[in-house]
């Protein structure tokens, strides 16, 4: 399963952002978003595999973003032009990924 939630998270583009529950969906199983968490954990090549790119049901980062944080995250989201606010969350209706 793993495998499958690495090649979703490599498809979300520059400059979008997607949730879990939307990647669970994505590899046909709606229920799996945890599991979508712990794969971005351990995540095996974090430049290959985007895992900054995704944040929760409401648009917040990571609180215990895998690579150094939220405000890593929140570095890695800013340098590709999305918005973070100061509660460090993202405008799903602006930069939600819709495949």
């Amino acid at each position: 399963m793993f495998n499958e939630i690495y090649e979703v998270v490599k498809q979300i583009p520059h400059g979008k952002v997607a949730t879990y529950g939307l990647i669970a969906a994505l590899i046909g199983n709606p229920r799996a978003a945890r599991q979508v968490g712990w794969a971005l954990h351990v995540n095996p090549e974090p430049i290959v595999i985007p895992c900054h790119r995704v944040v929760n049901r409401f648009g917040s980062l990571a609180p215990e973003f895998a690579f150094g944080g939220k405000e890593v995250q929140k570095k890695l989201l800013e340098s590709e032009g999305v918005e973070v606010a100061e509660d460090y969350s993202v405008e799903l209706q602006k930069y939600l990924w819709k495949p």
